[in-house]
């Protein structure tokens, strides 16, 4: 009896290593895949590049209202246009402050800092959280729901707020 009571909780723990050590596999995956496309697209103003991040379908939702047409491809490439006319730098940092992964979906919540430079020096900062969920489609990680805001229960997202980790290094 002990000596099954051990087995059941060997297999029990090895199994949850397993997991635990899958899911970081498939977040490494996910950083590798998608963040570090996303954040590299945004800082060379590469529209294309940045909407190739997102799957076929995507849900997105900013302060703005809700956008399930995809319309927010288009205004990538306007806003990128607009921005690379009058040689303004983009510099995307970003940090999560929880993700729940399985083998075909990630719910990843975090926060972002964009420092917009333009031709003469001057950087203006913007701040705020994104609740993104990935799935897995043909092989690939996408982005499939995409939720930002710049404010939490109407209080504004500061530099204080962003400040409370450290922003992802790839």
């Amino acid at each position: 009896m002990k000596k099954r009571l051990l087995f059941l909780l060997l297999v029990s723990v090895s199994g949850i290593l397993f997991s635990q050590k899958n899911v970081a596999y498939i977040q490494s995956e996910i950083d590798s895949t998608v963040w570090k496309s996303f954040q590299n697209a945004f800082e060379t103003l590469d529209a294309t590049a940045l909407n190739n991040t997102y799957g076929p379908e995507v849900l997105r939702v900013t302060p703005k209202g809700i956008d399930t047409e995809n319309s927010f491809r288009e205004a990538n490439e306007v806003r990128f246009k607009k921005y690379r006319a009058k040689g303004t730098e983009l510099a995307l940092d970003f940090w999560f402050d929880s993700r729940h992964t399985n083998q075909n979906t990630s719910y990843e919540v975090g926060f972002y800092r964009i420092a917009a430079t333009d031709k003469n020096g001057s950087t203006t900062y913007s701040y705020g959280q994104f609740h993104i969920v990935l799935q897995k489609l043909d092989n690939r990680w996408k982005i499939v729901q995409d939720w930002d805001t710049t404010t939490i229960n109407g209080t504004v997202i500061t530099e204080k707020d962003f400040a409370k980790n450290n922003p992802i290094k790839f």
